[in-house]
């Protein structure tokens, strides 16, 4: 196993290095100079049109826009942003939530045209039902040739679904349960495996259903409990942002028992565990968005990129401003124990119910909406009538994931979130002409 752990930790430093973070930043970088600053310039306009969306007439589709992008942040929306966080700030130092923000920033327009391309390519299934994603705008979008190319997404999406979207998330609310109210993982991972069945069983509609609903709540909730811990520290927010500035551009040296950090940390941590959060540029975003119900691309770009903003620039900066005015990110714990420890020293003992229960409730609200994106793979590769084999398979693995060794987890997610992304990634750049007139043609009809 340890071997294993060696070779899966090699191919990790190989696909998440400076070539990776060069696609990913470039290809966002290159969409918001295409789209000419839109995704800033509309993103007032993008949350009115949210709020307007959450009932609509348009008869194609399976779900409202507004739930469809519930479902999106329900798998966003989870542990990337509390035990991920922590995670890379222990590592990178503060300085890697700054390039959360830059990550975010310009993966609002990298998630904002998966979005287009997913509803511009989407197509029926055997059941009536709208599918689409990366593998459908590759197949439909690029032609024939291109084929193999979707087929490596599905192929590398529904694997990714066992990781990122199940073992891992079964794994942090075991561990959450068991430190707040000592349940075994056993225990947490049979009643997590039963309920995520119930939904999962119901379908998009019954997920989306479930995610328009608890998505806002729990997130309103985390977001509203970890505003009380900086308003708290209020007069320690300046020093917070100096910090985060100047960690980002010079590293951090060792202090308590933080072992320090050179930029290039503070840099890779910080996009690998942003695009972990926020999945711009994964690809898998765009599967929810293409059961929306709408006949237009852009509008339902606009909502998309909504989803990174709201997942890493308003969540992820409330656990890592947090983190950092606690001054606990220097004392060696990393992880959910760490964005624990930093609400436990502003809310004594509440702080930890507060963690615990939020990260249980957004890794079970990201185990239902990545076994959404993992179906779709899965239905891609081998036909709409092996859905249920999946959906059998994806609900059987989560207590396995409760009771694993969570690095080799976190891991092989990592791993397969990068396989993921490169063939997306080329489709989005290849395809960016059809964004960038898409988006034309919209501007210049309102």
């Amino acid at each position: 196993m340890e071997s294993f752990s060696s070779f899966v930790s090699s191919i990790n430093g190989i696909v998440w290095g400076l070539p990776m973070l060069i696609l990913i930043l470039g290809t966002g970088i290159y969409l918001s100079i295409g789209l000419k600053g839109l995704t800033l310039a509309y993103l007032f306009p993008s949350f009115k049109l949210l709020w307007q969306s959450r009932h609509t007439n348009a008869k194609e589709g399976e779900i409202s826009p507004f739930n469809a992008l519930m479902t999106s942040l329900s798998a966003t929306i989870g542990t990337g942003n509390i035990a991920g966080v922590a995670a890379a700030i222990a590592v990178g130092g503060p300085g890697a939530l700054f390039w959360m923000w830059i990550t975010a920033l310009v993966g609002m327009a990298t998630k904002y045209a998966e979005a287009v391309l997913a509803i511009r390519f989407r197509e029926k299934n055997s059941q009536g039902q709208f599918v689409g994603g990366p593998m459908y705008y590759i197949k439909n979008g690029l032609g024939e040739k291109w084929k193999p190319l979707a087929y490596a997404f599905a192929f590398f999406g529904f694997i990714a679904a066992f990781g990122i979207g199940n073992g891992t998330q079964a794994n942090s609310v075991a561990q959450a349960l068991n430190n707040a109210f000592n349940i075994p993982h056993w225990l947490s991972g049979a009643l997590l495996m039963i309920l995520s069945g119930a939904v999962i069983l119901g379908g998009i509609k019954r997920i989306g259903d479930v995610a328009g609903k608890l998505v806002p709540f729990m997130a309103c909730a985390y977001v509203g409990a970890g505003l009380v811990v900086l308003i708290i520290n209020i007069e320690l927010i300046p020093q917070a942002f100096s910090l985060i500035f100047d960690s980002a551009f010079s590293g951090h040296a060792a202090t308590g028992g933080f072992a320090g950090a050179m930029i290039r940390e503070a840099i890779t941590k910080g996009v690998a565990r942003g695009i972990f959060s926020n999945e711009a540029g994964l690809g898998s975003a765009p599967i929810a968005h293409a059961h929306a119900q709408t006949n237009n691309p852009v509008q339902q770009g606009m909502i998309a990129m909504l989803g990174t903003f709201i997942d890493t620039i308003i969540v992820c900066s409330i656990t890592g401003l947090a983190i950092i005015v606690s001054n606990e990110w220097t004392t060696g714990a990393t992880g959910a124990e760490l964005t624990s420890n930093a609400f436990n020293a502003s809310l004594p003992i509440a702080g930890n119910i507060i963690v615990s229960v939020g990260l249980a409730v957004f890794a079970f609200t990201t185990i239902i909406g990545w076994s959404v994106y993992g179906e779709r793979c899965f239905t891609f590769l081998f036909g709409d009538q092996s859905s249920i084999i999946f959906k059998v398979l994806f609900i059987a693995a989560i207590p396995i994931g409760a009771i694993m060794e969570l690095k080799m987890a976190w891991l092989l997610s990592d791993t397969f979130n990068a396989f993921m992304a490169i063939p997306n990634l080329i489709a989005l750049l290849l395809l960016s002409p059809v964004v960038f007139k898409l988006t034309n043609d919209f501007k210049q009809s309102t």
